[in-house]
């Protein structure tokens, strides 16, 4: 299957696999079904790879059937530990690489990528590699007897990710699932495919069996679905948008009722009380919103900030939000990449549109953006209403919306308003406070004094509408596993013995 060969950080030249991946083999798609890969920097054609159709879904899933039936059976729990633990050394030799690519096709910063993404990934591979020769059951005492539990791999199980931190996320489902001993389709989003090519070869590099893990680039409407649909998948993990999260469910409930967990976005907020230190909380606050432009699911988009110190903060902030420098995400220089598509673009710049017609209150804008590539301006309103389309949709995109608070009850009612669950930011030198706060907030994760902090071992997901199960942490591993009860009834002693 032919190769692409793309210019990485510093001018070395990366090369990828441009076909499916299946059974530790790259092949075309059925009928030469291709999709083109753009460079968001610049907007022009970056490659082509092929897209996954319906029949090419059914022969992953045979693929993965075959190997869950056979070889992976061979494979016990400390030699699959092993393998993770040989793929990620495998990510961090190759990190120039990956992080090459995101740059690339997503136009993540090339050390954001390496400083974050690689590092979280290599993190999560070895933590659930530890944890793969540990998934034990329960014995249990009854009245007539005993019973004991087994906790055992679901079979074929699939993950549809998403374009903003493709390989972090993919590796969030790969790692719990093959510590479970499950065989895994990974469907990779067909606008930032190309991780997902060189990730394919280091599986294969690795040793994984031949179809423990398949790697299929595809349309959403078409290999998405295909997944969702398919009888042959028992189990389905996806990253994504609140609308294509609950067409998936459909199509789970409408085929075998898949096994189904869901990471479907949020509208986080960040809360700053006046005895919080303020440079911290200026310049976490204003990662939170800004970091790969916005788009990232727990986005610290809303901001309240407590009167005493709000003029101070605004002025602050407005005078850091300046401070960009945007171009090629390869660039050391660059602080600021662009968004991933024109289609973002235009949606991002809609939602700052409406802001300035309605007559929210801008504060600042980032720098002016370049003619070339899918640029957007960083961009903060202030006294935002809690009704405004800004404060209360997910924009995925640099803006944020600021607004004062006045007591502790009142910003928890205000940050609790949102039908969205999934990340929230506290700051405040007052551990009582703080403990009250967390408590009070509405969230999978909360973080104080910091934002978005992401560790292997610590559990991440949603409630409300930002969706169920967990990446990450111990508790990750249910999402990939069944469980068995086994019942031992004591039998009456007879004559005879």
């Amino acid at each position: 299957m032919s190769e692409v060969q793309l210019t990485g950080f510093g001018g070395r030249p990366v090369h990828v696999h441009t076909g499916l991946f299946i059974n530790n083999d790259f092949q075309p798609a059925v009928g030469g079904s291709e999709l083109q890969v753009e460079n968001p920097s610049t907007g022009d054609p970056l490659a082509t790879v092929s897209a996954a159709q319906k029949e090419d879904v059914d022969k992953a899933v045979e693929a993965a059937l075959a190997a869950f039936k056979g070889s992976w059976k061979a494979v016990g729990p400390a030699e699959r530990g092993k393998l993770l633990n040989r793929l990620a050394d495998l990510i961090e030799r190759d990190a120039d690489d990956l992080a090459s690519l995101e740059a690339l096709e997503a136009g993540v910063l090339f050390k954001e990528s390496k400083g974050l993404h690689i590092t979280q990934s290599a993190e999560t591979l070895r933590y659930f590699a530890g944890w793969a020769d540990k998934i034990t059951g329960q014995l249990l005492s009854i009245p007539q007897g005993h019973a004991f539990t087994r906790r055992e791999p679901i079979g074929v199980c699939a993950a549809i990710v998403p374009w903003n931190a493709p390989l972090m996320i993919t590796i969030w489902k790969l790692a719990p699932a093959i510590a479970a001993g499950n065989v895994l389709i990974i469907k990779t989003p067909e606008l930032t495919p190309l991780y997902g090519q060189k990730l394919a070869s280091l599986i294969k590099e690795a040793g994984f069996p031949p179809g423990v893990v398949n790697v299929i680039c595809g349309y959403g409407a078409v290999a998405g679905q295909a997944l969702a649909e398919h009888h042959g998948v028992k189990k389905l993990a996806f990253t994504g948008s609140g609308p294509v999260g609950r067409q998936i469910l459909k199509a789970a409930a409408a085929s075998n009722l898949k096994k189904v967990t869901l990471e479907l976005g949020g509208k986080s907020p960040s809360i700053v009380f006046a005895d919080a230190d303020l440079q911290n909380a200026l310049f976490w606050t204003t990662l939170g919103f800004t970091a790969n432009n916005g788009q990232v699911c727990a986005a610290g988009s809303r901001i309240y900030v407590q009167s005493a110190i709000y003029d101070a903060f605004l002025q602050a902030l407005a005078e850091k939000l300046v401070e960009s420098s945007q171009g090629d995400p390869l660039s050391d220089e660059t602080t600021k990449g662009p968004v991933i598509s024109s289609q973002q673009k235009d949606k991002i710049i809609a939602y700052i549109r409406q802001a300035k017609e309605s007559g929210v209150r801008l504060l600042a804008e980032s720098s002016s953006v370049l003619d070339k590539g899918h640029f957007v301006p960083s961009t903060a309103f202030v006294d935002v209403p809690e009704d405004a389309r800004i404060m209360q949709e997910e924009i995925f995109g640099p803006v944020a919306s600021i607004a004062r608070f006045t007591t502790e009850s009142e910003v928890i009612q205000k940050a609790n308003d949102t039908e969205y669950g999934l990340s929230a930011a506290v700051f405040t030198n007052n551990v009582s406070r703080a403990e009250r706060v967390s408590s009070a907030l509405e969230s999978g994760q909360v973080t104080v004094n910091c934002w978005g902090a992401l560790h292997a071992n610590t559990p991440f997901g949603g409630v409300k509408q930002s969706g169920f199960g967990r990446d990450m942490g111990e508790e990750a591993l249910d999402a990939w596993l069944t469980t068995k009860t086994v019942k031992y009834f004591t039998l009456p002693a007879t004559d005879e013995e």
